[in-house]
């Protein structure tokens, strides 16, 4: 047993090539997993879907007890919001052969999933250059598309008819539309909350948008830490702190 938890620490927390690709696999799982919850949220549910649903919640489950298992703190992992909603996941895929009536609303909870994505920033900042180089515009894409997901989730869930055959559909779009200003008309929120609403959507979504648009068009900031001050994020060509003045020694690539 303790050979086989050393296999797995080596697996989620190494640095050898081996565990950098595991964990790039899990990364694209979760992607796949995603786009399967998203995609089949209104959909009706037969043996096929539901076999690949109960499938895809068994390995999500594998995932979530190997992370448990190999935590130094098991109580601090099960309080993050993406383990939680890791858990709503797991139940509303294992348990939904089980559950009688119209289960729209459970499979719409597994839009919950994309808040995992905030738990792979973690694996991509320690692997990826990339990612460490334009970690802000990533982020910030993750902040709009985690944003749009669920806000026409919840437009799914409150606002239109589970009867309609492209509800989601039909959710994104009004979000997308809301969220740009664009305002077709085509799709309104008639009532008070709707009304409140899609003002929700306006304001915290442009806020969002133009926050994607500054990291991908201003002037990146590093990560070094202040020798004096602990500072953690300087411009690319900074000499000085500007916290408190001291002299920094940020590697750069060079011209030869």
């Amino acid at each position: 047993m303790t050979r086989i938890k050393q296999t797995v620490k080596f697996l989620y927390i190494a640095h050898d090539p081996v565990s950098v690709w595991f964990r790039y696999c899990l990364i694209l799982f979760d992607a796949v997993s995603i786009v399967f919850f998203v995609s089949t949220a209104n959909v009706p549910h037969g043996p096929g879907i539901t076999l690949a649903s109960l499938c895809v919640g068994f390995l999500i489950l594998l995932d979530f007890l190997a992370r448990l298992w190999i935590a130094k703190d098991r109580w601090k992992l099960l309080r993050k919001i993406y383990t939680l909603a890791d858990i709503v996941v797991i139940a509303s895929l294992l348990l939904e052969p089980f559950l009688p009536g119209n289960l729209a609303f459970v499979r719409i909870l597994r839009a919950l999933r994309l808040i995992h994505s905030y738990h792979l920033l973690r694996d991509l900042r320690r692997d990826s250059q990339f990612f460490r180089t334009h970690e802000d515009a990533v982020i910030a894409a993750i902040n709009l598309l985690v944003f749009v997901f669920a806000t026409s989730t919840a437009v799914l869930v409150f606002f239109i008819p589970d009867s309609s055959p492209h509800a989601y559909i039909d959710a994104l779009y009004f979000t997308m539309a809301t969220l740009t200003t664009t305002g077709f008309g085509d799709i309104t929120l008639a009532t008070p909350a709707g009304k409140l609403f899609s003002v929700f959507i306006m304001i915290v979504g442009v806020a969002l948008f133009v926050r994607l648009a500054q990291a991908i068009f201003m002037p990146q900031k590093v990560r070094h830490k202040c020798p004096s001050c602990g500072l953690y994020r300087h411009d690319p060509d900074a000499v000085h702190c500007k916290h408190c003045g001291e002299t920094l020694r940020i590697e750069t690539g060079g011209t030869a």
